[in-house]
C-alpha cells in the first residue's frame, strides 16, 4: 500500500474509532432504558416479545430503505442486539 493510501486508511480508521466511541455511549443509554423496562416485567415469560420484535425490524428495514442503508446490514445489527439485550434481561431478571 502506497503511503498515501496508507494515510487516508488512517484518517478513516481514526473517523472509524470515534464514531465507535459515541455509538458506545449510545449503547449505555440503550442499556439503561432496557433495565427500566426489565424492572417493569413481573415474570421471565415476558421478557421476549414476539410482535415488539417483528415490529422493530419492521421498522428498521422501511427506515433503512428510505435512508440508503442496505437493510441485510441493519437487519443483522438489530437482531443481534435484541438478542443480546434479551440475554441481557434473562441474566438481569430478578423474581418479585
Amino acid at each position: 500500500m502506497s503511503p498515501l493510501k496508507k494515510n487516508k486508511l488512517n484518517k478513516i480508521r481514526f473517523k472509524l474509532d470515534k464514531l465507535d466511541n459515541s455509538l458506545l455511549k449510545i449503547i449505555k443509554k440503550r442499556t439503561l432504558l432496557v433495565k427500566k423496562v426489565l424492572a417493569l416485567k413481573e415474570k421471565k415469560n415476558q421478557i421476549i416479545d414476539q410482535k415488539r420484535i417483528k415490529f422493530i425490524l419492521k421498522n428498521i428495514r422501511k427506515k433503512s430503505l428510505k435512508n440508503k442503508i442496505d437493510p441485510k446490514i441493519t437487519q443483522k445489527i438489530w437482531k443481534n442486539m435484541i438478542f443480546a439485550y434479551i440475554d441481557f434481561e434473562r441474566r438481569n431478571f430478578k423474581k418479585k
